[in-house]
């Protein structure tokens, strides 16, 4: 009897169901589960790795294809196997009801306990960056190195009432089934038309069609982190009870991106204290807009004894 309660207890625990959203034709899938998820990955292996893995986490709206072209580029500058993960909620990784930075963290250390890792050096942009830095003060010494793209510890630029709205815009878009993807890609486009053009081309990555029943989904799970970003200024208060991370790291950031400002430093520093920070003359995707630049950056950081 104990036995047959323990396994109801795990499949009540990771049950997977498909539901409608109330008020678009979407179809949204809702995984429930309060342990760490299987995540995807793509891996991109060197010749003769003779360093810890390198492990990079996609900023929101993204997957592990944003950083297809990167990560095969610093397979062959470095002598590392390089995984390109997709979080929770995003790409091909399940969708769950929990989408937070402690609940990704944990995601993170699941994926290299798998794989018999008990290091690996860290890389993440965006909201992957504010899970790499919880990641590594949390699990400090399974952090060789970290590596943060243009995103700040201490505050976003963005109100999460504007980040609402852009998810009820998702949630409420009705596609008819009977376009194409092109067709529904570019319906899509225009009514999301009052966003800013990077915006919306990263959402449109997310756009899916059954080839079966021809019904558009999201890759992401819009419901889910709608309601996350109501809850993104709570993760100072959560980071704030971890000790400072004191490993080697790196904070590569756009001169023209709101996501970290200069007076932030000072503060940073006193949860990285071995943090340097380089600044590229780009906007908040500084790994497209300055691909070679990037690569150096982080290829040096990567290679520094």
């Amino acid at each position: 009897m104990p036995l047959q309660k323990n396994i109801l207890s795990s499949l009540l625990a990771r049950t997977a169901a498909w539901t409608r959203h109330p008020t678009s034709s979407f179809l949204v899938q809702r995984t429930y589960s309060s342990q760490p998820v299987d995540l995807s990955f793509d891996l991109y292996p060197h010749d003769n790795p003779t360093k810890l893995p390198l492990v990079t986490l996609h900023g929101l709206f993204g997957s592990k294809q944003n950083w297809r072209g990167i990560s095969r580029a610093l397979s062959k500058t470095n002598p590392r196997n390089i995984y390109a993960i997709d979080a929770r909620n995003h790409g091909e990784s399940p969708h769950t009801e929990e989408h937070n930075s402690s609940s990704m963290s944990a995601d993170v250390r699941h994926f290299l306990e798998q794989r018999g890792q008990p290091m690996a050096a860290c890389l993440g942009h965006s909201m992957g960056g504010r899970t790499m830095m919880y990641f590594a003060r949390e699990n400090p010494t399974m952090v060789e190195r970290l590596i943060v793209v243009d995103i700040s510890p201490i505050g976003l630029p963005r109100s999460t009432a504007q980040m609402k709205l852009i998810f009820d815009a998702m949630l409420s878009m009705s596609i008819p089934n009977t376009l194409s993807m092109s067709e529904g890609r570019k319906l899509a486009k225009n009514l999301l038309k009052d966003l800013d053009n990077e915006t919306v081309d990263f959402i449109m990555l997310n756009l899916r069609k059954n080839s079966e029943t021809g019904e558009f989904s999201w890759a992401c799970n819009a419901q889910v982190l709608s309601r996350f970003t109501s809850r993104i200024d709570e993760y100072r208060n959560k980071s704030d009870l971890l000790p400072p991370y004191t490993g080697p790291t790196t904070f590569i950031c756009g001169s023209r991106s709101p996501y970290m400002k200069e007076d932030h430093w000072p503060q940073i520093l006193e949860i990285f204290p071995n943090a340097e920070i380089h600044w590229l003359d780009s906007g908040h995707l500084v790994h497209f807009e300055r691909p070679q630049e990037f690569l150096s950056i982080v290829t040096e950081f990567l290679n520094r004894s």
